[in-house]
């Protein structure tokens, strides 16, 4: 049976919703709808660029914790609360992926967990063991 390893971040909802952060199992990660929360608090507030950044920071941490990294990633899915931030948020992507280039998926929803939160990313990485 192939061993499944998870990662926390801490946040306040892993315990109350029953989740993890990350997930590894075999050679491919999932990781968790990741916002810019850190410490209970939100980075950017008001900022989708830099609540982007932090997300995609979050996951790369996550990613390492597993043994893998960015350049593992093969999709991402980005859920906004405005759409029309979507340069914003597509700058901060590029910045972390220019070179990967995975596929990847940006939807509006009406809402996230947190009023104050912009932006919400999961990701998909492959790697070998």
């Amino acid at each position: 049976m192939t061993e499944r390893i998870s990662v926390s971040t801490g946040s306040p909802w892993e315990p109350v919703v029953g989740y993890c952060r990350a997930i590894r199992i075999g050679n491919v990660i999932e990781v968790a709808g990741t916002t810019a929360m850190k410490d209970n608090r939100i980075i950017g507030k008001g900022d989708a660029y830099l609540q982007t950044k932090q997300a995609l920071k979050t996951i790369e941490e996550a990613l390492i914790k597993l043994g893998a990294g960015m350049e593992n990633v093969v999709r991402t899915r980005m859920f906004v609360t405005d759409i029309s931030k979507w340069e914003e948020i597509g700058k901060a992507h590029g910045e972390y992926f220019k070179d990967i280039r995975p596929v990847a998926t940006m939807v509006e929803v009406k809402a996230l967990i947190d009023p104050d939160l912009l932006v919400e990313i999961e990701v998909q990485a492959i790697f070998q063991t």
